[in-house]
């Protein structure tokens, strides 16, 4: 009985040991694994779930003064670059306009009336150097005969008179002639200073018209509308924000510690709360903010103290996003997002540098249309030249 009793206990303690050494190797396997996929995979990744999506704020002002009298987008819409957006009242505009143009037709026919004037001042030069020729034979003929006594002296003197009328006559002419070519330009009318200041008066008159217009610098989905029809507003007033879809990035806060294997152009995934974890977005590293968020805040710290406690800082790292993803899965600035930055390859730079010369953003929506007041010019100029 008492040798069953010991035989039962053995078999007791055997089956604890196996126990403990099946859990043993399972543990070691555990460990095993996951130092495996530490040693592979997970020294590499450097995640966050401190990061959020950020994007251009692209502000619409007006480059004119106005009233408001139509507004075309409200909030949410999603607007093309160069559509309209709000039309002031462009009455005084118009006007001006107007006046410009009628300004551009008289100088016109004031340019060419004095070059048709200087034609006739040089006809009228040639034929008073005729009559000086004329008077001046005259005088060399009667000097001659005076000296032989075939005419008075009376005669002779008229003669004399009468030359010097012909040479002041022709002096006067010259003179005119000179003060009438020192304001007319030779060559083409819109070579002509008056011209091309009346000109560019036109030119100023059709911009100031044109930019009644609001027009949609980029394109994107409207926000923060400020602006109401009947509104007077200043040049450079804010009206709404436009937020280019296409133009969204990560902003992701990485601790210090974390940031010393992470370069520019390594792959990144990432999850956002809008989606889950059903859609991954891919994107690479864009660039390492120059200093952490508490210096760029309000309120910097101040840490020369005597109670001073050591706070791990963040930094934000931008991440690109994939273009054709954001147009598939559209994000919203501001949503939370969960990064994780691939640093297997790390033989990107550390500092991104902007290409010299080429513009990262841009736009194309202010530049007048030069064709249609150009037309209008030639048009005007054609008119009065005839006229004039």
């Amino acid at each position: 009985m008492q040798k069953t009793q010991m035989e039962k206990n053995d078999s007791n303690n055997a089956k604890r040991r196996l126990i403990i050494l099946v859990l043993l190797v399972i543990f070691l396997f555990i460990g095993a694994g996951w130092f495996a996929w530490w040693y592979w995979v997970g020294q590499f990744k450097q995640n966050t779930d401190d990061a959020y999506v950020a994007g251009n704020q692209v502000q619409v002002t007006p480059r004119t003064e106005g009233t408001v009298t139509q507004i075309y987008t409200d909030d949410t819409q999603f607007v093309h670059q160069g559509q309209k957006l709000v039309i002031f009242d462009d009455t005084d505009q118009i006007i001006a306009l107007h006046q410009a143009e009628a300004h551009l037709a008289d100088i016109v026919r004031q340019v060419v009336h004095l070059k048709a004037n200087v034609k006739q001042l040089r006809y009228l030069v040639d034929e008073r150097r005729i009559a000086v020729q004329k008077a001046q034979q005259d005088f060399n003929r009667r000097k001659g005969l005076l000296a032989i006594h075939a005419i008075s002296n009376e005669e002779f003197m008229h003669a004399k008179d009468a030359l010097g009328s012909a040479k002041a006559s022709l002096e006067q002419s010259i003179q005119q002639l000179v003060s009438v070519q020192a304001v007319v330009t030779t060559g083409p009318i819109y070579n002509d200073p008056k011209v091309k200041l009346a000109i560019q008066g036109v030119r100023l008159a059709f911009v100031n018209l044109g930019r009644t217009q609001v027009i949609a610098p980029v394109s994107g989905v409207i926000a923060r509308r400020q602006v109401q029809v009947g509104q007077r507003v200043s040049a450079g007033v804010p009206l709404m924000v436009i937020i280019p879809m296409n133009q969204l990035w990560v902003d992701a806060n990485f601790k210090e510690s974390q940031l010393a294997d992470v370069r520019i152009g390594q792959p990144v995934k990432l999850e956002s709360d809008v989606y889950g974890k059903h859609y991954i977005f891919h994107g690479s590293v864009e660039g390492i903010d120059a200093g952490t968020g508490s210096v760029f805040s309000l309120l910097p710290a101040q840490n020369a103290t005597g109670n001073w406690i050591k706070v791990v800082q963040r930094v934000p790292v931008r991440i690109a996003l994939a273009a054709n993803e954001l147009k598939n899965h559209p994000l919203r600035i501001g949503l939370s997002m969960n990064v994780t930055i691939d640093t297997h390859d790390r033989s990107g730079p550390l500092l991104a540098y902007a290409k010299s010369g080429v513009p990262q953003y841009s736009t194309g929506i202010f530049k007048a249309d030069d064709m249609v007041v150009d037309k209008v010019i030639r048009e005007i100029i054609a008119k009065n030249k005839k006229a004039g």
